[in-house]
């Protein structure tokens, strides 16, 4: 799994791959394939992310790969 903090913040705010696709402007199975590492999310992308549903985050915590545990 992929961006695992992402997506525990997400489940936690029940913030959908839907609204993500929405506030970037792409198709869910867009998002979809980021969440899943089959592309990635860009720098833009992230920092869009963050502010609009996460502002109390870091763009380090929310985007850290699995081998990356970083605390918030």
């Amino acid at each position: 799994m992929h961006y695992k903090n992402l997506r525990a913040e997400m489940a936690r705010s029940g913030v959908t791959i839907t609204q993500l696709a929405g506030l970037l402007g792409v198709r869910f199975a867009t998002v979809s394939d980021k969440m899943n590492g089959r592309s990635r999310f860009f720098c833009d992308e992230a920092i869009r992310i963050k502010r609009e549903f996460f502002p109390s985050l870091t763009i380090e915590y929310l985007f850290a790969q699995d081998d990356q545990q970083n605390t918030a």
